[in-house]
């Protein structure tokens, strides 16, 4: 599907959270495209976007592009690699500005954990940190109101990227906690799911979900990963969690965040509902789920 392509998406440009229910009234099947590689993460990252239908209403000369990649520590290594942050970049080639987005927490300053990616930034490709951003809009996220950056607000595109990894308060929606500026953002772990959530319907959603499998982490300790090489992308951000849930040995039905964004039709969370394209999950499971060697 070009989704370009289509006039109704002039709409959704607007409220990104309603695409999955525009897919719905379409009756078109979220994709997730599965795409194994060597060390051309550029070119199989084009691979998947083509897979899913594309992003051409997305690269546009109009439209900012916020990548916001998973990273909770800069000194551990459970993170987006360059490689994959740089493909993503790359992709919105047609995009005027692109922030790489992060927030401060109790472990250090977004602007310390952005870092990692400092080889990606250039005059266009520039890092931003949340929490320093005095332009915020108003959000009630949890039963609070929190100011989020306009940066994250519509036109501007949102991407979420993490890592694949064995979680059960997920990745690419769990990113999302990213999103408040304040440092002391424990207090919402005990209404994750809905914290999550609303982050997500505040800013309209997660236009692009790409799942950094360069390393799968599927054991307790957060360094210890297994090669697996692989990314999975999608533009419905609940289908490409439930289905990187699945590859990582989990199973959706059982991850709170996915069924509860079900249940606010935010997206599909039933893998056999999911058109999956490229690999194939069965064989990546079974290379995959071995330990990590310690």
């Amino acid at each position: 599907m070009k989704t370009g392509s289509n006039p109704d998406l002039a709409i959704i440009h607007l409220r990104r959270d309603l695409f999955p229910i525009w897919c719905q009234v379409q009756g078109i099947v979220s994709r997730v495209a599965v795409v194994e590689f060597d060390k051309d993460v550029p070119g199989s990252l084009r691979q998947a976007i083509e897979l899913i239908g594309g992003i051409d209403d997305l690269n546009s000369t109009e439209r900012s592009v916020v990548v916001k990649p998973g990273v909770f520590d800069h000194r551990s290594k459970n993170h987006p690699t360059v490689d994959v942050v740089r493909a993503i970049v790359d992709s919105f080639n047609k995009a005027p500005r692109i922030f790489v987005a992060e927030s401060d927490n109790y472990r250090g300053t977004g602007s310390e954990r952005l870092q990692i990616w400092r080889e990606v930034f250039t005059e266009r490709v520039v890092p931003f940190n949340l929490s320093e951003d005095a332009n915020t809009r108003q959000s009630k996220i949890a039963d609070e109101k929190i100011g989020l950056s306009q940066t994250l607000f519509k036109p501007n595109v949102f991407v979420s990227t993490h890592v694949l990894r064995r979680f059960r308060d997920g990745t690419i929606l769990k990113n999302l906690l990213g999103l408040i500026p304040d440092i002391q953002k424990m207090r919402f772990h005990e209404k994750l799911v809905a914290t999550l959530l609303d982050a997500y319907e505040a800013i309209g959603g997660i236009d692009l979900a790409v799942l950094d499998g360069t390393h799968a982490y599927l054991g307790p300790s957060s360094d210890k990963g297994v090669q697996a090489n692989v990314l999975l992308v999608g533009r419905d951000a609940v289908a490409v969690e439930a289905v990187g849930t699945t590859l990582a040995g989990l199973d959706p039905r059982e991850v709170p965040v996915i069924q509860e964004a079900m249940n606010r039709g935010l997206g599909e969370g039933d893998v056999r509902k999911i058109e999956v394209l490229g690999s194939s999950i069965e064989d990546l499971k079974r290379r995959i789920s071995r330990p990590p060697k310690v």
